[in-house]
Formats: C-alpha cells, sequence, structure tokens
C-alpha cells in the first residue's frame, strides 16, 4: 500500500504542477495551504502534523507564504503567547481553485489497483 500511495502523491503532484507553478509556489506549500483550509488557525506544531511535514522546515514554508500575502499569523484569543497560522483572504481564493483543480484530477489519482 506504502507505494501505491506514494505513486498516488506523484501523480498528484504532476497534475497540479502547472498551476502551482503559475502561482510560484510548491507542492509542499500547498500541503500547508490544504491543511489550514480544511483547520483553520493553527499553532505551528498542529500545522506540521496536519500538513504532514517536519516541523524544522515548516517555519520556511510558512514565512514563505506569509511574505506572499497567503497567509497571516495571529495571536490566539484564548492564549495570547501562542501565534496561529491561518489563510489570508488571498490565501482563500487561492486554494479555492487548486482544490477545484485536485478534485478534477481525483478520478487519475487513485490509491486502488
Amino acid at each position: 500500500m506504502a507505494l501505491q500511495l506514494k505513486r498516488a502523491e506523484q501523480a498528484l503532484r504532476r497534475r497540479l504542477q502547472p498551476l502551482l507553478a503559475e502561482h510560484d509556489i510548491t507542492f509542499e506549500h500547498w500541503q500547508v495551504l490544504a491543511a489550514l483550509q480544511e483547520t483553520p488557525g493553527l499553532r505551528m506544531s498542529d500545522l506540521a502534523e496536519a500538513a504532514v511535514l517536519p516541523p524544522a522546515t515548516l517555519t520556511r514554508y510558512v514565512d514563505r507564504l506569509v511574505e506572499r500575502a497567503l497567509l497571516v499569523r495571529r495571536i490566539d484569543a484564548e492564549d495570547r503567547r501562542i501565534v496561529v497560522i491561518a489563510l489570508s483572504q488571498s490565501g482563500e481564493t487561492l486554494v479555492a481553485r487548486i482544490q477545484a483543480a485536485e478534485d478534477r484530477a481525483r478520478p487519475d489519482v487513485s490509491v486502488l489497483p
């Protein structure tokens, strides 16, 4: 099953690459954006887990997306010591576009034989 999952990921990468390149983002950036669309307002440690990315590299991805105004950093309302990450309005617009492309790719990206 691990090999099937990897093949499905590669197929999805190939299908999304032109759109991601058009917006100058990587597949890893997309993982961050998609995770925040699914669960808005995550702490960095939770975001690393949700996006299936190593915490050591996540900060670099988030910094880049914040610079591009696709993400925002906010202070947690319940604990002001905690910073949470969320999609900006521009990020939400981009995620909707990429999500639509991902949905169209779904029939071609399957882990079933």
